[in-house]
Formats: C-alpha cells, sequence, structure tokens
C-alpha cells in the first residue's frame, strides 16, 4: 500500500480556483493520500434523489493530476435539511423523551428505517459511482461512529430494536426475568413489549442489568449500522478499502467488534483537546490509546486523523509547541501506524470549527505547521515501507474489556473509580518501563504472552474464566484485581461461592468481605517501601496463595494487599487495591522479572522507547516528550538512521537494530 501521509481536505469549504493550489503544496510537502466527504450529504444529493458528484470528480481530477490518491468517507453522520424536514423522525430522542434537533452533525437516529433506506442508498449511488474508479483507494464508513450518541436514542424504532434485540438474547420473557432478576421492584415482564429503554425515572435509576444490556444493545445497532453500509460496498468497491475512525478509549461501541468486518482499522489522535483539562493526556495515554487501535485486529493501522494546529470549539486548547507535531507524529508510527492523514489541510472560515487549526492557517499561507510536517514526512516517510505491517513484538498484554467497562459506568462504587482510569494506571506501569504491551480483548487467545493484567474483571464471561486458568496453567503469569469474579454475565450478583468467585482456586485466596474506602486510602508497604492503597480493599483471606505486600496501618492493617499463587505452570497474582502509581510501578518491575520479560531498553523520565519489530531486526523510535534538549545513549547494536542521539525539545531519533546474521 505504501502512501504513508495524507491528509483531509475539503474541496466544498473552498472555490475551486483555489483547489489547483492546495493540491501542488500537498505534493510538495510529500503528501500521497486525501481522505474527502465525509460529511458532503447535502453536497453529493442536495434534493431527494438528485445526486450531484459533478463536482467531486472535479476535485479528484485536480488532485490526481498531483499523483495524490483518496479515501472517500460516507457522509451518513451529517444527514441534510430537506431529509430532516421530510422524515423529522430521523431525529435522535435522548433519555428525557427530547427531540434532538437538526444542526451539528449526527442528528439520527440509527435504527429509523428511512434513514436508514436514504444512508444506503447514498452509499450505493457512491459505489456506482466511484467503485472502480483507479483515483479512490478506500473507504471510510460514516465517521466517529458513536460519537455524540451516549444518551441516544430512545425513540419508538430504538425501543422495538431493543425489544427484539433481547427477545434474540433471551429466547423468552421468562428467561429474562430469571437473568435479571425482575422480582425486585415488582418490575416482571410479561412480554418484551412492556421492556423500556433507560428513559428518566422518578429514582432516576434502572436495573444494573437492563442498563448493561442496552449498552450492549447500542452498540450492536451501530456496528449493523456499518455493518449494512460495508454490505453495499463490498460488491461495488473492488480492490478498495474500507475501514473506520475510531476514537481511542470511546466506549459507545465495542470497538473489537466493530473491527471485525473492517480491512484495518483507523484512529483519530488528537494530543492536546480543547475538551481535556490542561495539561491533558500523558504520553503514555496517547500510547495507550495506540496501542488499543494495534491491538483491536491484531494489526498495523491508519491514523485518520491526526492533530496539525491547535484544537476548538468554542474555546480553544494551547497550541503545540514547535516539533510537537512532528513527535505526535512519530509516536504514531512507532504504535504501529503506516499511514498518516493529519486533520486538517486548512483552518476553516466558517461552521462549529472554525478554530480547529489545521496545516495551513485561514488564509491558506503555508508557515510554522507546514513546514514542520514536511520536515518530518521527508525524514521518516522513506522508512516507514521497512516496517509496514510491523508491530511491537508484545510480550505482556492488558486486557480491555468494553463489557466490565460498562458494568462499572453503571455501578462505580467509589465515586472515583473509574475502569479506564484503573487500566491506564496499569499501562502506565509498564510504560514507564519501557515495556511494550497489548492491549487485547477478553475473548482474544493469549498463546505467546507472558504475563497478562485482566483489571477489574467484574463480572464472568462466557470462556473466560476457562482461558485465564488454562494461561496460568501452561506457564503464565496473570494479574487479577479487586472487584473480580463479582457477578454474572447478566450483571447479578453471584451467590454460588465467596469471591472472587470462579477464580478462587486460582488465586489461592477468598474475599470475605470488603470496603469503599470512602474515607482516604490504607497504607500499603511492599518491598520495605510505604505506598497507599485507595478507592477500593478487598479483606482478603489467602488459602495458599503468598502475601506480597499489606496494609501497614488503619482499619485494615496487616491484612494482604497483593498476593501470589503458583498454579500448574505459571502464577496468578491479585491486587486488592487500587494501587498508587508507585506501587503499580513496583509491581510491574515485580510481575516483568518473574515473567522474564524485558524493556527495549533504559530511557530517562520523559522519554519513551517504542519498537516495531520485524523479521529482520527492530526500528527503535526514541522519543523526548519533554521540553529540554535530551541524550540519549543507545544499545551497542543500534545503529541510527533518524535524528540525533542529542534530541531537541519534543525531538525524537530511529535506530535500527538487524538480528544477527542479517545483512
Amino acid at each position: 500500500m505504501n502512501f504513508q501521509f495524507g491528509v483531509d481536505y475539503y474541496p466544498e469549504h473552498w472555490p475551486e480556483d483555489r483547489w489547483e493550489t492546495d493540491a501542488r503544496l500537498m505534493a510538495e510537502m510529500g503528501l500521497k493520500v486525501v481522505r474527502l466527504a465525509e460529511f458532503a450529504w447535502a453536497k453529493l444529493e442536495p434534493a431527494d434523489g438528485r445526486f450531484e458528484f459533478a463536482w467531486l470528480d472535479r476535485a479528484l481530477a485536480v488532485l490526481d493530476r498531483r499523483g495524490l490518491k483518496v479515501v472517500l468517507g460516507t457522509p451518513t453522520a451529517c444527514p441534510p435539511a430537506w431529509l430532516i424536514e421530510a422524515h423529522p423522525d430521523i431525529l435522535p430522542v435522548d433519555s428525557q423523551g427530547r427531540v434532538r434537533g437538526f444542526g451539528g452533525r449526527h442528528h439520527d437516529c440509527q435504527s429509523n428505517p428511512v434513514y436508514r433506506r436514504y444512508s444506503e442508498r447514498l452509499v450505493r449511488a457512491m459505489a456506482d459511482h466511484w467503485g472502480k474508479d483507479a483515483r479512490v483507494v478506500g473507504w471510510q464508513t460514516d465517521n466517529e461512529l458513536g460519537n455524540s450518541h451516549d444518551d441516544l436514542c430512545h425513540c419508538g424504532h430504538c425501543r422495538a430494536a431493543f425489544q427484539a434485540w433481547l427477545a434474540r438474547r433471551y429466547g423468552d420473557v421468562a428467561r429474562l426475568n430469571t437473568s435479571w432478576g425482575t422480582v425486585f421492584w415488582s418490575q416482571t415482564y410479561s412480554s418484551f413489549s412492556q421492556i423500556p429503554t433507560p428513559t428518566l425515572t422518578p429514582v432516576n435509576t434502572h436495573s444494573p442489568s437492563l442498563l448493561l444490556d442496552w449498552k450492549r444493545f447500542h452498540s450492536d445497532l451501530i456496528v449493523d449500522f456499518q455493518r449494512a453500509q460495508i454490505e453495499v460496498l463490498r460488491p461495488l468497491t473492488p480492490g478498495q478499502f474500507i475501514t473506520h475512525n475510531c476514537m481511542g478509549f470511546a466506549n459507545t461501541v465495542d470497538y473489537f467488534d466493530l473491527a471485525r468486518e473492517l480491512d484495518f482499522v483507523s484512529h483519530d489522535q488528537y494530543p492536546v483537546g480543547f475538551w481535556e483539562v490542561p495539561p491533558g493526556r500523558s504520553a503514555a495515554d496517547l500510547a495507550a490509546a495506540l496501542d488499543l487501535m494495534a491491538g483491536l485486529k491484531r494489526r498495523s493501522f491508519w491514523i485518520m486523523e491526526q492533530q496539525s494546529g491547535p484544537t476548538g470549539w468554542q474555546i480553544l486548547a494551547k497550541t503545540p509547541r514547535p516539533g510537537q507535531l512532528a513527535l505526535w507524529t512519530a509516536q504514531s508510527v512507532a504504535h504501529g501506524a503506516d499511514t498518516v492523514v493529519f486533520f486538517r489541510w486548512r483552518s476553516c472560515t466558517v461552521g462549529t470549527e472554525q478554530y480547529w487549526h489545521g496545516i495551513l492557517p485561514h488564509n491558506g499561507v503555508p508557515g510554522r505547521r507546514y513546514a514542520e510536517l514536511k520536515g518530518l514526512i521527508g525524514g521518516l516517510g522513506p522508512l516507514m515501507p521497512r516496517f509496514e505491517g510491523a508491530l511491537s513484538g508484545a510480550e505482556v498484554a492488558i486486557v480491555h474489556s468494553y463489557d466490565q467497562n460498562w458494568a462499572f459506568e453503571i455501578q462505580p462504587h467509589h465515586p472515583d473509580l473509574d475502569y479506564q482510569k484503573y487500566l491506564l494506571a496499569v499501562y502506565r506501569a509498564f510504560h514507564g518501563r519501557q515495556i511494550p504491551v497489548d492491549l487485547v480483548s477478553d475473548a482474544d487467545d493469549l498463546r505467546g504472552y507472558k504475563l497478562v493484567v485482566a483489571p477489574l474483571a467484574f463480572l464472568e464471561l462466557p470462556g473466560v474464566v476457562q482461558r485465564l486458568k488454562e494461561f496460568v496453567g501452561e506457564g503464565g503469569h496473570l494479574v487479577l484485581t479487586m472487584r473480580t469474579g463479582v457477578k454474572d454475565q447478566a450483571n447479578v450478583c453471584q451467590t454460588s461461592a465467596p469471591l472472587p468467585g470462579p477464580y478462587a482456586d486460582l488465586l489461592g485466596l477468598e474475599v470475605l468481605d470488603y470496603d469503599c474506602l470512602r474515607d482516604g486510602p490504607v497504607p500499603v508497604e511492599f518491598d520495605g517501601q510505604k505506598h497507599q492503597g485507595s478507592l477500593w480493599w478487598d479483606v482478603v483471606t489467602p488459602k495458599g496463595a503468598q502475601v506480597v505486600a499489606w496494609a501497614d496501618g488503619g482499619d485494615h492493617k496487616s491484612e494482604p494487599a497483593v498476593t501470589r499463587n503458583g498454579v500448574g505452570k505459571g502464577t496468578a497474582w491479585y491486587v486488592g487495591t487500587q494501587p498508587d502509581a508507585g506501587l503499580w510501578a513496583a509491581l510491574a518491575g515485580l510481575w516483568a522479572a518473574q515473567a522474564a520479560v524485558e524493556p527495549v531498553a533504559i530511557a530517562q523520565a520523559g522519554v519513551e522507547l517504542v519498537r516495531r519489530r520485524t523479521a529482520e531486526g527492530d526500528f527503535v523510535f526514541v522519543l523526548n516528550h519533554t521540553a529540554e534538549a535530551v541524550a540519549f545513549e543507545p544499545k551497542a547494536a543500534w545503529h541510527l538512521v533518524l535524528g540525533e542521539a542529542l534530541m531537541p525539545p519534543w525531538g525524537f531519533s530511529v535506530y535500527e537494530t538487524r538480528k544477527r546474521g542479517v545483512q
């Protein structure tokens, strides 16, 4: 494929006599691919059934003359005003029964049959027109599916679709009543048609079982919406790929499911978003989102939107410092991106995103951002074909489960307990030690990993217990944490055994009580050092497990905090609290040493080491995430192929290390 770098472009926003200038500047910058049209429904179909594709054909021709290939977005995220006027029931309804109006984007209900019919008709017309066009290399379905739909939709179509989904899942309503425990508060149903969507109630809550199935249904609905487009595109677009731009740890839709029918996934990477509290996400958190993208299909991916300037809607984020745009792009490539597409080409002068800046400023004159990214492309681009398709070769995996995440959204226990934050704390501990990590689903095959962490495994999901037990029995190191084995897959508390339920024998312990730490943390001692456990405390009784760390005072003095248990050829570890950063780091070091996992190398704080492992050897990225110049001492066998050993602020270098015997 070998595209490497591209840009998101909106020719409909600019006079046609500017297109040639833009295409020339893109080519001179080293760009090779352009995404178009993902929000252009009204331009492509200005009236019901009247398709006007000539303007986009002219844009393709301009780009083609400069050697630029095109990815087309299906513009179904923005139903036009004429469609809403004719069919207002397309508009979504929130949990308070309010219709969300036209404007912005995603003003649609994805179960609405009229919206589906119009969406698929447009996709078919586009595929008929461009499906065999050599200038078009691929398609992006919709845009950021799940974005803006957190509290949507509760219309009659969605309620009927939810009820049908439940009927398929449970077979009969009596089984649902038993699974959910609807005897509580007299919520028993005599037919599926009685079951509501989780709209606002007098006590502002619903059954945890209903809420979890609603989240599952909502995810499946989005996957089905994409599937309908893919089924139109596949037969009409031979030789053209299909992808979708995901949003890191956004969790309205299960990305493992959404990714299944795509050729590869894409991702939108914005290190400094206007919606974040300064200073924003850390380098480790940005890396985790990228590693999740690599984990969705266990393969390399694209960045479909890489930040290229300050972000902003009503308010703006901080302007990236000189060098940061290149550094962030290099980080994306280091973690598995084979092509990076920048958002966007030129800062728009109209609409909501007037201050979501692009490579070019509003006046269209190339400046610092253009020069910085052009330099990056010229240096990094020629290297990228040499490690295309390669990932890190990680020996550590962290299980990311959308079901567990949703269950904790419904019942977080402690106001500050958050599934994603807990998972990211684990990830940061390994990232800080320069240990590569894969993020995998709870259904993935774990063979090939030495160490697996499955945080907050709250629900017992089909096949997971057996898979984890087999992993340990065959020699793996498994880490489980507080709130493991608490509920069944219907989000109902287990009663058949003491906590941690089906994992008790594996872990060699019982949890006979627990404490939501609303009054502060518990002091913890590990390896002679003082740490803290916060938010939650499992009162652990060892049944063969060895105590590794324990409470060093307070109400839980001397109680185990961390344990280990040898099982078969492997080891099962348990962490009964939320450790502070120091304790997570120390534990990660212990687990890695016990599992014989080596870091990429050693580096000072603020420097990230990432590898892409090929059959011939490794390419190692050294990323300086600090505002200071940093001198990095590489291993003896590493050969510098890009950058300098003394990296400038926000700079990076790339080293190559060849396997012995490879020339």
